[in-house]
Formats: C-alpha cells, sequence, structure tokens
C-alpha cells in the first residue's frame, strides 16, 4: 500500500498520522478524502501566494486543522452546536490529550470553527486562512486558478471524490433534522437546510427584534 504520507511530503509526525488515522476511520470515505485534499490544496495556494511552511506558517498545525476540519461531521463529533463547533471542540480535545500545545491546539480550533466563514477566515493567521482556502478550493472550486498544474490531478488520484460535493451537505441536513438547533440562523447549515427543504424552524429577522424588547418603546 502506498504511503501518502512519503508520496505527498505530508508533515510526519505521530499525531499528525494519530489523526489521518481518526479521520479514515470515523467519517465516510468521502469525507475523508475531502479533508487530506483540503490540506494538499491549501498547502499549494499557500506556495502560490508566497507563504512558505516553517517560515510563514506551521505546516504540522495547518495539516491538522485541514485534516480534522469536519470532525463535526462524524458520529463521534456530531454534539449540540453547528457542526463546525462540534468539529473544533472534538479536534481540539483530541490534539490536547495526545499532547499538543494548548496554543496551536487554539489555532486549529479557530480555523475549524472559521472555516465556512468566508471574509473572515481569510483575514486571519495563515493557518487559519489556509484551511480556509483548502475547504473552498475543494468543495466550491474557489481559488484552483492559483494551484500548479498536477496538484488537483495528483489529489483526486489518490483521494478521489466518490460522492457529489463529497457527500457534505447530506450529512449536514442530515444532523439538523435530527437536532435543528445545528442550524442557528445565519450560518452555512442554516442556509443549506433551507435550500434543501428541511422541515425546520425558520425564525424571520423581524419576528427576532420585535420580540426582543417586548413593552419598550
Amino acid at each position: 500500500m502506498s504511503d501518502h504520507f512519503a508520496e505527498f511530503s505530508l508533515p510526519d509526525t505521530d499525531l499528525t498520522r494519530k489523526s489521518y488515522d481518526l479521520v479514515f476511520a470515523t467519517g465516510t470515505a468521502a469525507l475523508a478524502n475531502h479533508s487530506v485534499r483540503t490540506y494538499l490544496f491549501a498547502r499549494a495556494i499557500g506556495e502560490a501566494r508566497g507563504l512558505r511552511p516553517g517560515a510563514d506558517y506551521d505546516d504540522e498545525t495547518l495539516f491538522l486543522a485541514s485534516v480534522l476540519h469536519d470532525l463535526g461531521l462524524t458520529e463521534q463529533g456530531n454534539g449540540g452546536h453547528r457542526f463546525e463547533v462540534d468539529g473544533a471542540d472534538l479536534a481540539a480535545e483530541f490534539l490536547t490529550t495526545n499532547g499538543f500545545d494548548a496554543d496551536r491546539a487554539r489555532v486549529v480550533w479557530e480555523a475549524i470553527a472559521l472555516h465556512t466563514s468566508r471574509d473572515i477566515a481569510n483575514r486571519m493567521r495563515p493557518e487559519i486562512a489556509l484551511t480556509h482556502a483548502g475547504t473552498s478550493a475543494d468543495v466550491a472550486g474557489l481559488g484552483t486558478g492559483r494551484l500548479p498544474g498536477g496538484v488537483a490531478e495528483a489529489a483526486h488520484a489518490a483521494f478521489p471524490r466518490l460522492e457529489p460535493g463529497c457527500g457534505l451537505a447530506e450529512i449536514i441536513v442530515g444532523q439538523i433534522v435530527a437536532n435543528p438547533a445545528k442550524a442557528p440562523i445565519g450560518s452555512l447549515p442554516y442556509e443549506l437546510a433551507r435550500q434543501f427543504g428541511a422541515d425546520i424552524p425558520q425564525p424571520r429577522w423581524t419576528d427576532l427584534v420585535t420580540a426582543a424588547w417586548p413593552g419598550i418603546a
């Protein structure tokens, strides 16, 4: 069996291998493959922006954030919050339990919690911005024009897509149907639930603000 760590020069530490194994053990194959492609695209986009691993960002931290970013869409990570936050919580717990520095674990938490937050994540430190860029490239094709030739082809050959949209929307909406609290108004989960016609409460902004201070003029 090919060692993808050697094949793609992935940051090779005990924790990166444990994280890689965790993702493939807990999520669907499509979800796990998406998570690794996220790192490969994030690193390539960083290089296109002139960012150097080890100099401009922590490559191990970027790998961990990228590979663990969808833990909230696994059965183990499915908690009571939107999937980004549930995943960030589980990732940080997993990393600190395995001896990862708390400050670096916080960066991973922020990268995962913000990875769907366009115009916020991209203004954060490189590990956070690149995690967002990698997920955006893989899911929606954003920024793929900056990928060097051959990167996407190699990534898809080793880690194929398997399902349309990596199967993300179906998992997200399924979680929301079971627990509507996982789709706070204005979030990506909320918008996906709306677009897919999930039968969940959809509060109107005017109703929220009108009910906020009854009897106060």
